[in-house]
């Protein structure tokens, strides 16, 4: 039984890295067919494993179509871990999305890189989001996490490029409640800018007080 309980209207951040944090994207076709995945396994209709679906040629339009399990709020996806800033929208709507983005992608990237056993760390983790202040500075902190003591790599992706307006595919991310309590775009940008450099600042303070 989880520690969290998952309730419809409810924001949760939901994260999870590689099995003995090895990396889960080991090129930019990995990366692109996870983040694909995010659309693909978020209906309430099961599609098969993301091998199977790759070849049903089934066209995004129809997707939309379908009833979604969760809310994308924020993402950010790295070379070993990823973070989600959720709400499920369907009753279990994250256990079942989550479980099946996770035998998914497993059963994509095994038979891809030869492999078997399991990709990712044990249950995905998640934390409740209890206060408006919370969901704001996770936010911050999701859309900026690539920069926050990660190697930059070209193997991460994150939601921020669409709350910047800079995105021109297909949006994931429903950006209005967040965007929706800043004057405009600028203020969001600068409040994310000064929620990473505190957090920074916070992290070497603690590696002071460890020596």
């Amino acid at each position: 039984m989880r520690k969290v309980k998952f309730t419809v209207g409810e924001y949760y951040h939901i994260y999870n890295r590689g099995t003995d944090k090895r990396n889960i994207f080991m090129d930019e076709q990995d990366l692109s067919r996870f983040w694909e995945s995010l659309f693909d396994f978020n209906q309430t209709e099961p599609i098969g494993s993301i091998y199977e679906f790759s070849f049903k040629k089934k066209s995004r339009e129809a997707n939309k179509k379908k009833k979604p399990l969760v809310q994308f709020i924020v993402y950010c996806l790295n070379p070993n871990h990823f973070h989600f800033l959720i709400t499920p929208i369907q009753e279990k709507g994250i256990e079942k999305f989550m479980q099946r983005l996770g035998n998914g992608y497993t059963k994509y990237f095994n038979n891809k890189h030869k492999r078997s056993g399991v990709l990712f760390q044990g249950k995905f983790k998640s934390k409740h989001i209890d206060s408006n202040q919370y969901l704001l500075h996770l936010s911050a902190y999701i859309n900026g996490n690539d920069q926050l003591g990660h190697r930059m790599s070209k193997l991460s992706k994150s939601s921020l490029p669409e709350f910047l307006g800079k995105f021109s595919g297909e949006k994931l991310c429903n950006t209005d409640i967040i965007l929706g309590q800043f004057r405009n775009i600028k203020e969001y940008k600068d409040f994310v800018v000064e929620s990473l450099e505190d957090i920074k600042l916070r992290k070497e303070m603690i590696k002071e007080l460890e020596n």
